[in-house]
């Protein structure tokens, strides 16, 4: 996979090539802010950007803006973030911006290269793929929208899964039950979201983003 990388530290940078590099994948392009990054976009024609949240001059939100200018350039362009912490109001608008495949990880993660490459193969295959503390944090932001106080807590668990970017085997296998058991929650919360079915199967996608706008209960919903 061709992959640009926009990293102002260079440690990290040069970690990440080199990582990506070994598993196979083509760094196109490393660069250290985001000036001129669209333009390095066209000449490179990556097929993954990982961004740093917070880049120079400001180190404030030029990544994050950055990603979201992608996005619009080129819906069909997957994006994967990453943050030192969770940036919630950036974090909320990415997520909920239309476009392809995303990734919103918290660099902690990358120390753990398996974990990091299994994350990236999930975005290049169309996944979205959000850290569990970033999900967390998003959860409990705002006030619990009404449709999801008539989830169980079960449902409720099955969904915060769902927001993670979990598979039904995954879910299935984390809370020790069949895969049948997980689609009939599913089928169920979706129900109890109003998410019909539709010609682009975007409901799991849907129903994470209720859960992420309005602030789904985790308290109640162990993770665990």
């Amino acid at each position: 996979m061709r992959i640009l990388i926009c990293e102002d530290s260079t440690l990290l940078r040069e970690g990440l090539v080199r990582v990506l590099a070994d598993a196979g994948h083509e760094v196109v392009a490393a660069v250290t802010d985001a000036e001129r990054l669209t333009e390095t976009v066209a000449a490179a024609a990556p097929e993954l950007c990982i961004l740093d949240v917070r880049l120079p001059p400001t180190y404030t939100d030029e990544g994050i803006r950055a990603a979201l200018d992608l996005r619009a350039a080129d819906p069909q362009l997957p994006v994967l973030v990453l943050s030192q912490y969770v940036e919630e109001r950036y974090a909320s608008e990415l997520i909920t911006s239309h476009g392809a495949a995303l990734g919103y990880l918290l660099k902690d993660r990358v120390a753990d290269v398996g974990d990091f490459l299994e994350s990236v193969e999930r975005i290049r295959a169309g996944a979205t793929v959000l850290d569990p503390e970033v999900v967390a944090q998003l959860l409990t932001r705002r006030a619990r929208d009404e449709r999801l106080s008539r989830l169980t807590d079960r449902e409720r668990t099955v969904l915060a899964l769902i927001a993670e970017g979990k598979s039904n085997q995954a879910i299935a296998q984390t809370l020790f039950v069949s895969e049948a058991s997980v689609e009939k929650y599913i089928t169920s919360l979706f129900q109890k979201l109003g998410l019909e079915p539709d010609e682009h199967g975007n409901r799991r996608v849907l129903a994470a983003l209720v859960h992420l706008e309005h602030g789904g209960d985790t308290q109640n919903g162990s993770l665990r």
